[in-house]
């Protein structure tokens, strides 16, 4: 398993509120797409994928009509 430091973006949906909320964790886990999937798993949630070239995996998400990201950066 890996260690990530996590960045989760919910975005608000208010046209002129640029403001989001931020959580920012650590976890350990063998395979991200899994843990997407189980955490988004009651939502109606598609997302994208794309790793950055300093290797961060972000996914941006679109759960029943909220805008999200997921970022993991490898501690």
């Amino acid at each position: 398993m890996k260690s990530y430091e996590t960045i989760w973006e919910i975005f608000n949906k208010c046209p002129n509120n640029q403001m989001r909320d931020v959580f920012i964790d650590e976890v350990e886990v063998a395979d991200t797409d899994a843990y997407i999937r189980q955490k988004f798993q009651d939502k109606n949630a598609t997302w994208e994928k794309s790793v950055l070239p300093d290797g961060t995996i972000v996914y941006d998400i679109n759960a029943s009509g909220i805008l999200q990201r997921f970022s993991f950066t490898e501690i």
